[in-house]
């Protein structure tokens, strides 16, 4: 079974306070990566904390992206991920890049929904030996105690 959608998770470092405070800018920037990654938006929205900061989220047909800044580390937390074959979340990600102008960045992809194979789907049922272990460690020890009393 092929993936349901694709999630790209972004950690950007060493970015400057005021592109990361400026709602304005970042608004910008989505509007711009959903555009170029031939993404739909539903709706977007966002607030802007005080003394700074701010969380932007775009709702897409394809799933949704979000930036949550920052600013008085220089870092954002970045969100993107889209369902089906026509968006290119890597290419959003690639333009909030060149807005953000990170020093750098952690970047992880994530396959949702890959199940695998069908037996892959079935709930897994663990099975934990633990207290018989701890028995069978305590009985050792007692007669490794018992030994040593003679």
């Amino acid at each position: 079974m092929k993936a349901i959608g694709k999630h790209l998770t972004v950690d950007m470092y060493g970015c400057s306070f005021e592109i990361l405070d400026d709602m304005e800018y970042v608004k910008d920037a989505m509007m711009t990566a959903v555009r170029e990654a031939n993404m739909t938006l539903l709706n977007f929205s966002a607030h802007k904390f005080e003394p700074q900061g701010l969380t932007a989220l775009a709702l897409l047909a394809e799933s949704h992206m979000s930036i949550h800044t920052y600013p008085e580390l220089g870092y954002a937390a970045v969100d993107v991920f889209t369902c089906g074959d026509h968006s290119r979340p890597d290419k959003a990600v690639f333009i909030l890049k060149k807005f953000l102008k990170p020093e750098r960045t952690k970047t992880y992809h994530i396959k949702r929904g890959d199940f695998g194979s069908e037996r892959d789907m079935k709930p897994k049922v663990k099975v934990s030996a633990g207290a018989i272990y701890r028995v069978r460690s305590t009985g050792a020890k007692v007669f490794r105690f018992l030994a040593r009393a003679k």
